[in-house]
């Protein structure tokens, strides 16, 4: 005679379950290389996208390129360092994040306002002409 499944077990049996089938349907964003959305020297724009005291956010690349006086370019990861949202603008000498009111200077990457206590971190581009690249 064999014992009837105890509650504890379908329960565990039913979150292994569960779990696997999550880790099954989880991004392929683990290092495999899935990701080309960054690769080095795609073009992002050319100079005359990016405003002079502005910039322009590419969320795709997940880059944000600004152009705080003219000719001077700058790229920062568009992603905000406080809870990881996608910055939404650049305004008025900011990079501004819509979910919590975070911004950042458009000239270093810098808080300018938080909750978010760390600046954006830097991205390298290139410009050359008038392309500006990933590098």
């Amino acid at each position: 005679m064999t014992d009837p499944a105890t509650r504890r077990a379908v329960l565990l049996a039913t979150a292994t379950g569960a779990a696997a089938l999550a880790v099954g349907c989880g991004s392929d964003g683990g290092g495999g290389g899935g990701d080309t959305s960054t690769t080095s020297g795609q073009e992002l724009a050319r100079t005359t996208d990016i405003p002079v005291g502005g910039g322009k956010i590419f969320t795709d690349e997940k880059v944000v390129v600004t152009q705080p006086t003219k000719g001077d370019f700058k790229a920062f990861s568009a992603i905000c360092t406080h809870q990881g949202c996608t910055v939404g603008t650049v305004a008025d000498g900011t990079i501004d994040c819509p979910c919590h009111g975070s911004r950042f200077r458009i000239q270093n990457g810098a808080v300018a306002n938080g909750p978010a206590t760390r600046p954006l971190p830097p991205k390298q581009i290139t410009v050359d002409g008038e392309s500006i690249r990933l590098a």
